[in-house]
């Protein structure tokens, strides 16, 4: 690197750019990429991420004494706390910023305190706030830890640095560390938005190291994970083919580096490492575009800006869509209970809300609070319901005209004979034939009465909870009530059901004028059918309009009743259609009405009767509960609070650049 450039790569491929200051790590263009790295810094001191907001994170993993805390000291030019075991306990969150000033500044930022350091103590002052975050032991914590360095030369990026895998506790650990650390590195690497900063030491094989094994679990394919090879001057041998081959899927390929030894300064090492890559037999070999701590700064700052740009517009608007509905839920959340006449009051406002919703869903088949839950399009549903009915009820074995043709009707009025005269059809033959099928459909009405019911009941009770969801201590009593009244209400649709089928058998009428229309117009077929009888040449199929086909042939000798028995068939059939229509007109008219009474009337008295009766009390709980309501609403309120800043930050960062300059 003495001839003061430095390498930026542009994936694929790395292309050398002038270098327009001294620093040797400080990428050309960090002018432009610092408003963006600003930005995401910003939103991760807010915290942003615990509104499940994911930030690009630049994350530093590696088996324990990989070299990871060497590499990260070489980027940062500072040296890092050293020792047996896991010297990392918390997350470390680096942020770097190149700083012409000549003197450095260093500070540590974590439980809300900002702690001044400086070079010669940042090694004490991180071990410090460790034992404060973490305990003093060996154990290891989740909360984070920023160290901010601002210094001339360094690169400006933000890494997140986690502690060292390491499979056996040593004296002093907890027995599940590895767990521990496990969970807490997947954690970080898991967001899409993550690039994977994985430490490999050159002395080992790639394929049995613990954090390629991590990484591949969340980035199959490689595509967001960067490999740094350590310590290439203790093995030098077949490194070349090591990083050639790729047998880990590094899709963002890899960087070999040397790390400072003993007393070396920074430049020092910086100038042995580049004569080690320049001369070195084998290492030599290895294209400079992948060897050196300043490709591997300036790698990770090309690909931090490029990940930054990819994913602020989607930060944007999650942020947005996140303030929106946190706001939507403040405008829902209920005031402040004090006194029971105010529970009264908020429940009162709840069952009149729900009712409202129930006659929009249930009566006048609106569904705009459930624009995609078709299931809460209950009009439609009902609908589709009766007709299923009526078709059940069409297609039943009862309906069937045309197997075993006037056989059942000359059985039955063989049996009603009587004295009288002989050209009058005997009404208890047409009452024996209306009982056998009102009695082979008499269980399909309580079945669809059970299955009706059961879908208003899960409707109503979807509708109370959504408003009452702010006072979870009054669902289970709602609940209970509207189960309650609907089984109530239920058991008496299936008693004024029974009560229809059973009107049905016991006798025969119909106003209807089909009835005698439909009559008429099967009888007009009598002929047809007795020359089928009488000629026995002919086929003995013959195809009746409204029955179907059927075949006279063992009817032919059965002459004496068969015009009775014909007229009596197609009695029967035109009545049949009435009695079908009627039973299913008689089931959606009792439905409405039932479905009216329950919303506008029975359904409040039903819940205020549960709410205050001997196992209710349910609005002496509304007050009791109304602290945690209240911590609720502040809890959304600080929310809200944190992403309208959220926004304003990304919304001056947005007004400044043009997140496209950064994927050129």
């Amino acid at each position: 690197m003495g001839d003061n450039r430095a390498v930026v790569l542009l994936e694929p491929e790395l292309e050398p750019l002038p270098v327009t200051r001294t620093a040797p790590l400080a990428a050309s263009y960090n002018d432009r990429i610092r408003p963006l790295l600003d930005a995401i810094d910003r939103l991760r001191n807010l915290m942003v991420m615990r509104e499940g907001i994911q930030l690009p994170t630049i994350v530093v993993v590696g088996d324990q004494s990989s070299g990871k805390s060497s590499v990260l000291e070489s980027l940062a030019g500072i040296n890092l706390p050293r020792g047996q075991g896991i010297c990392t306990r918390v997350p470390l969150i680096m942020r770097l910023q190149d700083n012409p000033c000549a003197d450095p500044e260093l500070h540590l930022e974590f439980n809300g305190k900002v702690v001044p350091t400086d070079e010669d103590n940042i090694s004490e002052a991180i071990n410090d706030a460790t034992d404060e975050i973490a305990g003093s032991g060996k154990g290891i914590s989740n909360a984070p830890l920023t160290l901010v360095v601002k210094k001339d030369g360094v690169p400006d990026l933000t890494m997140v640095d986690l502690p060292g895998i390491t499979r056996v506790p040593v004296h002093g650990q907890p027995e599940n560390i590895y767990e521990q650390i496990s969970e807490m590195i997947m954690e970080y690497i898991r967001p899409e938005e993550s690039i994977i900063l994985n430490v490999l030491s050159a002395t080992v094989d790639f394929s049995t190291c613990e954090s390629i094994r991590m990484s591949q679990m969340v980035d199959k394919t490689g595509k967001r994970t960067l490999a740094v090879v350590t310590k290439a001057d203790k093995a030098p041998e077949g490194l070349l083919e090591k990083v050639t081959a790729d047998d880990v899927n590094i899709g963002l390929g890899y960087v070999c580096v040397r790390n400072r030894i003993g007393e070396e300064s920074y430049e020092e090492a910086r100038l042995e490492e580049a004569k080690l890559f320049d001369t070195h037999p084998l290492l030599c070999k290895i294209d400079k575009s992948i060897v050196g701590v300043p490709v591997l700064a300036q790698k990770l700052t090309q690909i931090q800006a490029t990940i930054m740009a990819k994913c602020l517009p989607e930060i944007i608007k999650k942020i947005n869509d996140k303030l929106n509905a946190n706001i939507t839920e403040l405008k829902r959340m209920p005031k402040n209970l004090f006194s029971v006449a105010e529970a009264m009051t908020a429940f009162m406002q709840i069952m009149g809300l729900a009712k409202e919703s129930l006659r929009k869903v249930l009566l006048r088949g609106e569904f705009d609070e459930y624009p995609e839950e078709k299931n809460m399009h209950c009009t439609v549903r009902l609908v589709e319901m009766l007709n299923q009915f009526s078709d059940e009820l069409q297609n039943c074995p009862e309906n069937d005209l045309t197997t075993n043709f006037l056989l059942e009707e000359l059985e039955v009025l063989e049996e009603a004979k009587g004295i009288g005269l002989p050209n009058f059809l005997p009404r208890t033959a047409f009452l024996t034939l209306l009982q056998r099928k009102v009695k082979g459909i008499s269980s399909k009405p309580p079945s669809f009465v059970a299955r009706v019911w059961d879908y208003i009941e899960g409707v109503v009770i979807r509708v109370l909870m959504r408003h009452s969801e702010n006072y979870p201590q009054l669902q289970s009593s709602m609940r209970r009530a509207a189960s309650n009244l609907i089984n109530k209400t239920k058991e008496k649709a299936m008693d004024r059901m029974m009560e229809n089928v059973e009107m049905e058998k016991l006798t025969d009428y119909t106003c209807n004028p089909k009835y005698m229309l439909e009559w008429n117009n099967l009888m007009s077929q009598q002929n047809k059918f007795m020359d089928a009888i009488n000629r026995r040449s002919k086929s003995s199929n013959i195809n009746l309009e409204a029955i179907g086909e059927v075949d006279v042939a063992n009817l032919r000798d059965r002459k004496d009743q068969i015009q009775d028995a014909f007229d009596l068939k197609m009695r029967i059939t035109a009545y049949w259609k009435i009695v079908l229509g009627r039973i299913v007109d008689s089931m959606a008219l009792h439905l409405l009405f039932d479905m009216q009474n329950l919303v506008n009337s029975e359904m409040e008295a039903e819940i205020v009767g549960e709410l205050i009766g001997p196992n209710g009390g349910g609005i002496e709980k509304m007050l009791e509960e109304a602290p945690s309501v209240a911590a609720k609403r502040d809890k959304l309120n600080r929310s809200v609070r944190l992403l309208r800043e959220c926004a304003a930050v990304v919304a001056k960062i947005m007004d400044k650049i043009n997140c496209e300059d950064y994927n050129d």
